[in-house]
């Protein structure tokens, strides 16, 4: 039985459509609306992670857990919350994974948990080590916070994997969270750009990439997962091509990044919608960060990363489709 948490969500979608296909009953986790997406083999389960008599509960029977859930916003309202609740829904995990016996966990990190200060004076890979920093966002500290949660369970004899993906772009059922919600900015032709570099990958590769974890004998190891270092100006671009729409023209410095931000807070008061351009997603977006993806494709050398500009490509005609679809309706 493999357990997945987070299933429910943009990558939790992804990787139950890969393990679909090797025949292994799953059981899926969502937190407060069941998926209407059905398989034969997927065992659908509400759980909340913060109850650790629910997570004991789903554990049972379980062979392998891909721990994917994971609270993400950038909202200053919410950096407690973010901070929090994933330290904890990962040491829950960890704790009953090994009170039942699991064989095998693989945990998705992020990057962001790598830090930002060593990132923006060098090339950051799966040893550099984390420092405190106002550039690290709240999302940034809860993903260091559950990392170490993992490593405290393989101290105490988990077998377990750490994977540190990039920006996870790909097609999606909610254009409006997450990294999906680029591509509207691109759809509505923002005009700015910053020259801000991040790490970036498809969502089907960091699936691909933990299923290959899962049958490997790998264990206490981390690994970045980027496709490569992309600016936000180039994917932004990439991604008005391919929507055949205008790519941003105007560059955003600090001050500019700073006062669009403040811009954006004040039209959520007026109507209620949230922003993709946050304090903390500015901030990110003028970073230059850049990380090493060697270990993995040492680790994995039959392993080959999509390149995020077919990934875009994809992304855009499923994101037209929804549009087209919307306005016949």
């Amino acid at each position: 039985m493999i357990l997945v948490t987070g299933a429910s969500g943009f990558l939790g979608n992804h990787l139950l459509t890969e393990l679909t296909g090797l025949s292994v009953p799953i059981r899926a986790l969502y937190h407060k609306r069941r998926p209407e997406w059905e398989h034969p083999l997927v065992e659908w389960c509400a759980c909340d992670l913060l109850d650790t008599y629910a997570v004991a509960e789903v554990m049972k029977g379980v062979d392998t857990v891909f721990h994917c859930a994971a609270i993400v916003s950038f909202e200053a309202k919410d950096q407690h919350r973010v901070v929090e609740h994933n330290r904890m829904a990962t040491a829950h995990v960890v704790d009953e994974a090994m009170d039942a016996g699991v064989r095998r966990l693989v945990h998705v990190s992020s990057i962001a948990a790598l830090g930002r200060a060593a990132a923006q004076t060098h090339k950051v890979t799966e040893e550099t080590h984390w420092q405190d920093s106002s550039t690290n966002s709240a999302y940034a500290i809860g993903k260091y916070y559950a990392e170490m949660e993992v490593w405290r369970g393989m101290a105490e004899g988990l077998n377990a994997v750490i994977i540190n993906p990039g920006i996870i772009l790909g097609e999606t059922h909610d254009w409006n969270e997450g990294s999906a919600a680029l591509i509207k900015t691109a759809y509505n032709e923002l005009s700015w750009y910053t020259e801000g570099v991040n790490g970036w990958v498809d969502v089907k590769d960091v699936a691909r990439a933990m299923i290959s974890l899962m049958h490997s004998d790998i264990q206490e190891e981390r690994f970045i997962l980027t496709e490569g270092n992309h600016s936000y100006r180039d994917i932004f671009t990439l991604m008005a091509q391919a929507l055949g729409k205008k790519a941003p023209y105007r560059k955003a410095g600090k001050l500019a990044s700073g006062l669009l931000w403040r811009l954006m807070a004040l039209k959520k008061i007026f109507t209620g919608k949230r922003s993709s351009i946050t304090r903390e997603t500015a901030r990110t977006a003028q970073s230059q960060c850049f990380y090493d993806n060697t270990k993995w494709l040492q680790a994995m050398p039959e392993f080959h990363f999509t390149p995020i500009s077919e990934t875009i490509q994809r992304m855009a005609g499923a994101f037209l489709q929804v549009q087209t679809s919307t306005a016949r309706a």
